[in-house]
């Protein structure tokens, strides 16, 4: 009788569950995260200071983690894999795992790709690339094979095909050689079957806008990636390409906050037909796969093209409305929206503190969280929570009649 029970309670020991949530981490796909409303996405750098040279460090990128967590942001998009910032991400992961069971985050991983002499006082060759490819694409293999609970997505080059990026640019064959190669990998069991690829990039590099990227090689790409990553950034456009970006004639007499809201309104619309450009274009080669947006996002600030004394673009209040907007619209449709950016990071442009590169984050250099949070700051999300040490407190102390003074009325006017 007493040998029955001992065997009893070893079948009962045996058979204890596993943790749950380890097995979701496991068993959490690409495909079941994209277009997830319960698995949110935004872009994320941890840098605080002026120069990529100093990384964050494992306890700094743990507090972002927390607070983006508390925000029910659970994929996160990173775009290269040659500094430590990367690794000290996901041994920052591992670590939140391993101190709470109920921790979730998964990584959109980046490899840069660069075409021949890119960054160089020597002319680009944008039909030859950089050595260093082949170096950040075995990297970003490295570490899937190594976090394959946390890295779902790798994602091949960043803004790498637009043209206008003429530092660096490369022809879709180059990007095509890596997605297939990673594809390859795939299959020969060298990388885990379910991480999907694919490239993040400007609309117009996946066909949705002038004729002269529908290449072959684009289309050969299109069908090659398990998904489209796309970029749409209407901030920038209210300088380059304004014909949404005004005040219509019947909406002269609204009060100025109607004015905005029907611009930003606008704004939103016109990165809509950005992606139903890039999907069009994708169907009208016979292809039909996922499209979600790799990057779109509004600045706070600039004293360039998209400040005061330009299109006026840029504040708190449009950079919030634009926010909710896109994660309305983007939620409704099932698409996932990899939002730029997390946090302000000042390395992008420290020659300039004002450049809009430096505030596309959702929070400040300060800890203070933009209008976009401040009714997550009131409702407690961020209760516990620090940044550098210090409490995520709300901008312009949370005074709204002062961020008003700050929001400017576009000055163009538009045919109804």
């Amino acid at each position: 009788m007493k040998n029955l029970i001992y065997i009893i309670l070893l079948m009962f020991i045996s058979c204890k569950p596993t943790n749950t949530r380890n097995l979701v981490s496991k068993e959490m796909t690409a495909e079941k995260l994209l277009g997830n409303t319960n698995y949110q996405a935004i872009c994320y750098g941890g840098y605080r200071a002026n120069s990529r040279e100093i990384q964050p460090t494992i306890s700094e990128i743990k507090e972002d983690l927390r607070i983006l967590s508390a925000l029910n942001i659970k994929v996160l998009r990173t775009y290269n894999v040659h500094y430590e910032e990367v690794v000290n991400l996901l041994k920052a992961i591992t670590e939140l795992k391993k101190e709470d069971e109920n921790f979730e985050m998964y990584l959109m991983l980046g490899a840069w790709i660069d075409c021949k002499n890119a960054w160089t006082n020597l002319q680009p060759i944008h039909n030859e690339e950089s050595k260093r490819n082949a170096i950040e694409i075995e990297e970003a293999v490295r570490l899937t094979n190594k976090y394959p609970e946390i890295i779902k997505i790798i994602a091949v080059g960043n803004e790498a095909m637009v043209k206008w990026a003429t530092s660096y640019y490369v022809t879709p064959n180059i990007i095509l050689k890596w997605v297939n190669h990673l594809q390859n990998l795939k299959k020969e069991n060298k990388l885990p079957k379910q991480v999907w690829i694919t490239s993040s990039d400007n609309f117009a590099s996946w066909g949705g806008h002038t004729a002269d990227y529908h290449v072959e090689d684009l289309n050969q790409l299109i069908k090659a990636v398990d998904y489209i990553s796309m970029h749409t950034y209407p901030m920038h456009d209210t300088h380059y390409h304004p014909i949404f970006w005004g005040i219509k004639e019947n909406e002269l007499q609204f009060p100025e906050k109607e004015k905005v809201d029907a611009a930003m309104l606008r704004a939103r619309n016109y990165a809509i037909n950005q992606y139903e450009s890039v999907v069009s274009y994708m169907k009208s080669i016979g292809v039909n796969k996922p499209v979600h947006i790799g990057e779109t996002g509004w600045a706070t600030k600039s004293n360039e093209h998209y400040g005061n004394d330009g299109s006026k673009a840029t504040d708190e209040y449009k950079s919030a409305l634009y926010y909710d907007l896109m994660r309305e619209w983007s939620n409704k449709n099932n698409i996932s929206c990899f939002y730029f950016e997390a946090f302000d990071e000042n390395w992008k442009d420290a020659a300039n503190p004002l450049g809009s590169e430096n505030h596309f984050g959702l929070i400040n250099l300060q800890s203070q969280a933009k209008y976009v949070l401040w009714k997550n700051v009131d409702s407690g999300t961020f209760k516990g929570l620090t940044r550098d040490g210090k409490p995520i407190t709300k901008t312009y102390n949370g005074d709204e009649k002062a961020l008003w003074l700050d929001v400017k009325t576009p000055n163009s006017i538009l045919k109804n």
